[in-house]
């Protein structure tokens, strides 16, 4: 089977977009089980090593550095290469990285591999844009995204339920090393997957414009072809400094929530590691729902009249509200109450992501790959340092809760900058 992509403009995607959607979500799913895999296993790493949560906050922040500096080098090549071939090799790297990460003998070698497979995992994010930029239609979009960014939802709830399953009970030295390998393997058998069914003429390097037919937008074709003429008219557009806000917004929220919830209730909340680990799928089932649950909303909304601008701005509102409810979770003891409150500010937190998406595909066609690295850049600089803050203040309190507690107002923050900094102008054209 190969796709293609109609070369009509239709308010419909073709039914080959939506199948590569598919792929982007395995694609995104073994991203995230590669990145989740550590988070899961931290207590006993941690345990084994005799480490300091400010360390752990170290991996992290070695990663969200490493992540940073590989948006802005992959965004370029991303515009420059084929991401037919670019996006298979990108993943190959990062899921060796994630199998060397288990032959790793210390905090040093660690923070090594972490920060490699930061700078490989960003790949993922340029390219799988420019996809879906290429394959949907503009009304489409969200959705579209929402199925892409659904795979990390996929690859967080697999993760413990593989590492449940590989490492069980077992209190054996190393024993954590395991996964590692078995996770990392993964990624090959996607690689071939996509060579095997994208056709050679759907993604051409140097000038993907070529297979994007929505020029009627607020995407223009000829935004300014080199690269100095780009920069500066992308950094005089505002709609591009509303973007930088939300990202570090929603990316902090997101990724601390993600990187210290099986820490939080074990230590935090007293749950074994079973428990903790049968959570985090459950968690991450629900961030698959609020996220798929965004894209369908604002597809419903556009199609039933609504102008596609307000409909992502509506999603995202209602989303940042849901991510709000982790301060009720940080003064609730362990218990169903607490459980159910993470559940909805897993729905919240990963559902804004769609709407961020589109948004940001608004602003360029032939220079997808650059815009979505440097917002990546912003998003993973400013986010990164935040992983070890959190480590130091709960080593030097004893206590989770207060970080916990702030987290989830970051996506309304970013929002309400966002409408204030959105160009009224612009908000009729992307409608």
């Amino acid at each position: 089977m190969h796709f293609t992509r109609s070369s009509t403009q239709g308010d419909h995607s073709s039914a080959g977009g939506w199948w590569i959607s598919g792929l982007l979500l395995l694609a995104t799913m073994i991203n995230y089980m590669d990145r989740q895999t550590l988070s899961n296993l931290v207590p006993r790493i941690t345990a084994e090593w005799q480490l300091t949560n400010e360390q752990y906050g170290d991996m992290e922040f070695v990663f969200g550095v490493a992540f940073a500096v590989g948006s802005l080098v992959f965004g370029i090549a991303a515009d420059k290469v084929s991401v037919r071939w670019l996006y298979p090799l990108i993943l190959i790297a990062w899921s060796a990285v994630g199998f060397a990460t288990g032959l790793t003998r210390g905090y040093e070698s660690m923070l090594v591999c972490r920060g490699l497979l930061g700078f490989f995992e960003s790949g993922h994010w340029p390219c799988a844009l420019i996809v879906t930029q290429a394959v949907m239609s503009k009304s489409d979009r969200v959705m579209g995204n929402s199925i892409l960014q659904s795979g990390a939802s996929a690859g967080a709830v697999l993760t413990p339920l593989v590492i449940r399953l590989l490492v069980g009970d077992t209190t054996e030295p190393d024993a954590w090393r395991l996964p590692f390998f078995v996770i990392g393997a993964i990624g090959v058998l996607w690689a071939v997957a996509w060579v095997w069914l994208v056709p050679k003429d759907l993604l051409p390097a140097g000038g993907v414009q070529a297979t994007r037919d929505d020029t009627s937008g607020t995407a223009p074709a000829d935004t300014p072809q080199t690269l100095g003429g780009w920069l500066g008219h992308i950094l005089t557009d505002r709609r591009f400094w509303a973007l930088i806000v939300m990202v570090i917004m929603i990316n902090t929220s997101w990724q601390l929530v993600r990187a210290w919830l099986p820490t939080f209730l074990q230590k935090g909340r007293g749950y074994s590691e079973a428990e903790s680990l049968y959570f985090n799928s459950v968690y991450f089932i629900f961030t698959d729902v609020g996220c798929i649950a965004a894209g369908a909303a604002a597809l419903a909304l556009a199609r039933r009249g609504m102008a596609v601008h307000t409909s992502r701005v509506l999603v995202f509102f209602a989303c940042s509200l849901l991510a709000a409810l982790t301060t009720v979770a940080a003064m609730l003891p362990a218990g169903w109450l607490l459980l159910g409150t993470l559940l909805a500010v897993a729905a919240g937190t990963l559902g804004v992501f769609p709407c961020y998406y589109s948004f940001t595909q608004e602003l360029t066609v032939s220079h997808m790959g650059r815009v979505t690295g440097m917002l990546s850049f912003v998003g993973w600089l400013a986010s990164a340092p935040v992983q070890k803050l959190f480590g130091r203040i709960v080593d030097a309190t004893g206590s989770y809760d207060v970080n916990m507690g702030i987290l989830g107002w970051a996506p309304l923050a970013g929002l309400i900058a966002f409408v204030i900094l959105w160009p009224r102008e612009h908000v009729a054209e992307a409608s």
